[in-house]
């Protein structure tokens, strides 16, 4: 014997539906999708489900206040072609933050407090640090009408907040939509080796390419003829061929950078090595700065 369920499921659906309208959020919901209630019925715990993640929506202040089932998402339904669809939209604070997210630096092995380095908080009262300080707000006063203006190797004393002061200036302009790179050197070369059968080529070309590329603790890594030759070689000869800015931080001069670069394992090399330097030179201004330590 067969039964039909057919009078009985709508039945359902219906006191299901009409129990649901007397929300005023979802009424409000379904009047704006224009369909029949035939159709909307047939919807009406996802109905239910959108109009909640909406209401939650009214009543949320930010991100970490969320009560949506997908942080920053609601469950929006959209009509198209005649069909109801779901899908998950962004609110208003989750694309502030993808907005913020594009326009931030693209940091590589380096902590959080350089992500968020910003020079409102650029400690001035040590007069040693006038000058780079000077150089770097210069730069980005200038930088909106000239994307080509020379970059920075900054020299000087271990701790003294070279690295600090050049990323906060670099977050800065990456508000503003410039394209750029902030890595640390040394862990660059370990990763850019093991990339070699994966996306090497991808990750050197947007070395080479981005607007701004800032190479931190250059001259703590060790040296080899790769390292140099292909891979610094190659990037700062784009780079310098497009006019493009670079930034460096070290604890040597471009003296004893030189030297530093000359001495590979099985030799010395001061030819290929004053290659980079000319490179470096052609590509930068020099700014020491001697400081107290402020990682003690």
């Amino acid at each position: 014997m067969q039964v039909n369920f057919g009078n009985f499921d709508r039945e359902k659906l219906e006191k299901n539906y009409l129990k649901a309208c007397e929300d005023e959020k979802f009424k409000k919901l379904t009047a704006r999708l224009s369909l029949p209630d035939d159709v909307l019925m047939k919807h009406t715990s996802k109905l239910i489900e959108s109009a909640t993640e909406l209401k939650n929506c009214e009543s949320c202040h930010s991100l970490h206040e969320c009560q949506n089932s997908v942080e920053g998402f609601v469950y929006f339904p959209v009509v198209y072609q005649g069909h109801l669809q779901f899908d998950s939209v962004a609110c208003r604070y989750k694309r502030a933050a993808l907005k913020r997210e594009e326009m931030s630096c693209n940091y590589y092995d380096m902590p959080a407090s350089l992500r968020n380095a910003s020079m409102k908080d650029i400690d001035i009262s040590d007069k040693k640090r006038v000058a780079t300080i000077k150089w770097l707000k210069n730069f980005y006063d200038d930088y909106p009408s000239n994307h080509h203006k020379k970059g920075l190797y900054l020299t000087g004393s271990f701790g003294s907040g070279k690295t600090y002061l050049t990323c906060a200036m670099l977050n800065e302009l990456a508000k503003k939509g410039a394209d750029i790179i902030i890595v640390y050197y040394p862990e660059l070369l370990r990763s850019l080796k093991e990339s070699l059968e994966t996306d090497f080529g991808k990750r050197m070309d947007k070395l080479k390419k981005c607007d701004i590329l800032f190479l931190d603790d250059i001259g703590a890594e060790p040296v080899t003829p790769w390292a140099r030759d292909e891979i610094l070689g190659t990037i700062l000869q784009y780079r310098m061929d497009a006019i493009l800015p670079t930034f460096f931080t070290s604890n040597l001069s471009l003296e004893e950078l030189d030297e530093h670069l000359s001495s590979t394992k099985n030799s010395v090399e001061k030819v290929k090595s004053r290659r980079i330097i000319e490179r470096i030179k052609q590509l930068t201004e020099t700014v020491e700065l001697i400081s107290q330590n402020r990682r003690n």
